[in-house]
């Protein structure tokens, strides 16, 4: 009887684990579809530098790692069951990415393994970003998760990774730099107000499902110092380090690369403000 109770246990957890891959498999297609049809993604995978490569992919592994722990596609135990969680959604992602890919013709045997390898590699972190975040968009989210217990930095955080998800929907794209050279010193700093501004409106005010509330005990100020100003900081050295991934920076004026920083700014920090629905 025991040994019959154990194999249904058993069983309907291999059932559950099956459900999280089919949704991590949805996700992987539906969040990365955009940037696997965009022209430049597939260019970044022949000259990125191999070290900008590793520290994109270690970066991207640490941060599925802990998103798997606070809203994977199935719910983790511990940190090492989120590594491994972490683990499994970049695999999914690589094999998500590399079957779209060669699905639309855009693999082939005169590119190189170096070429494929890297058109690849690049797309599988936001493909295992959308494999992930499955659970919170497709699944059964009812009920406190991890997220809604997370402490500051982990709430700073799951920020970097809404951060880091939309901003790298638009980092490829060659308008980031035209609008760049089309926006004046002004414009750029009344976008960068813009985006503090409504960083800190979707995050506690206008009452989106899942949005925060005020700390107990801080006031307006506090929250604006410590969470959305952060936030916003957060968003600017994430949009600055896409952009040297990508190789946007290089030969670049200083100030030029913070100008593009603020304008890529913009959407991430959008991404930060809406982490908690889309993470």
């Amino acid at each position: 009887m025991a040994d019959s109770a154990g194999k249904g246990r058993a069983r309907g957890a291999n059932l559950e684990y099956a459900i999280g891959l089919a949704r991590a498999l949805a996700g992987a297609l539906i969040f990365a579809f955009p940037l696997v049809m965009t022209m430049e993604m597939w260019w970044i995978g022949f000259y990125i530098a191999p070290l900008r490569l590793f520290l994109f992919l270690l970066l991207g592994l640490g941060m599925l790692a802990g998103l798997a722990y606070y809203s994977g596609f199935e719910p983790s135990d511990g940190v090492l069951d989120a590594v491994l969680d972490g683990l499994v959604a970049f695999g999914v992602g690589f094999l998500c990415s590399l079957a779209v890919l060669w699905m639309l013709g855009l693999l082939d045997g005169e590119m190189g393994w170096r070429g494929a390898v890297g058109m690849v590699a690049i797309q599988a972190v936001p493909a295992g970003i959308g494999a992930v975040a499955a659970r919170q968009q497709f699944g059964d989210a009812s009920g406190e998760g991890k997220q809604d217990r997370a402490g500051y930095p982990a709430q700073l955080f799951l920020m970097a990774a809404g951060a880091l998800f939309l901003a790298f929907n638009v980092a490829p794209t060659e308008e980031m730099i035209l609008i760049t050279f089309k926006m004046s010193p002004r414009q750029v700093l009344g976008l960068a107000a813009i985006s503090i501004l409504l960083l800190h409106l979707l995050v506690y005010t206008v009452g989106f499902a899942g949005q925060e509330r005020f700390p107990e005990g801080a006031g307006f100020w506090s929250t604006f110092f410590t969470y959305t100003l952060v936030g916003y900081a957060i968003a600017l050295l994430l949009s600055a380090y896409v952009l040297w991934t990508f190789g946007r920076t290089d030969g670049t004026a200083p100030e030029l690369v913070v100008m593009m920083s603020v304008v890529l700014g913009f959407p991430a920090a959008l991404g930060a403000a809406i982490a908690r629905l889309v993470v």
